[in-house]
């Protein structure tokens, strides 16, 4: 799968084998690795690439009733904002409309993380108490806050 998007050619490779070797950056969005674990081999992996150069990975998963749920996104620090998570996002969307419904994002309340899914014309759904209290072994922060409630937000795909 080869995009063409302003002049750039990005492509986007499914991840079918050794999923596990994208771990790092995988850790980036969800900073524990048994908790990755619960998701990585049941789900689809997809990753762009800018002149063969990985920018950013993510993780899609089946969760029945004709929805989906974009378990991971992880863009590489030093591509961050250059709109690269955007384009994977996109491509999910058009990649996936007319076999499922409704995406589904899970993310920490987080002034970062939120308004980027909601840019992305996703909207809040429910939340989930104590979310990332009860499942992480440690504190998760972002900005300086500390995670607790996972925040679901919901995009339709028909």
């Amino acid at each position: 799968m080869t995009l063409q998007i302003s002049g750039k050619s990005l492509e986007i490779r499914q991840i079918i084998l050794r999923k596990k070797r994208f771990l790092d950056l995988l850790l980036l969005a969800d900073e524990q690795e048994s908790m990755i674990d619960r998701y990585l081999e049941r789900g689809e992996m997809f990753a762009l690439y800018d002149r063969n150069i990985l920018r950013v990975i993510c993780v899609v998963t089946n969760e029945g009733n004709k929805t989906i749920e974009l378990k991971n996104i992880a863009t590489d620090p030093q591509y961050q904002k250059q709109g690269y998570g955007k384009r994977l996002i996109r491509f999910l969307s058009e990649h996936y409309a007319g076999k499922y419904d409704t995406l589904f994002v899970g993310t920490g309340e987080s002034p970062l993380t939120v308004p980027f899914y909601e840019h992305n014309g996703f909207r809040y759904s429910h939340r989930i108490k104590n979310f990332f209290t009860d499942n992480y072994d440690h504190p998760m922060y972002e900005d300086g806050k500390q995670l607790v409630d996972m925040i679901y937000l919901r995009k339709d795909l028909s």
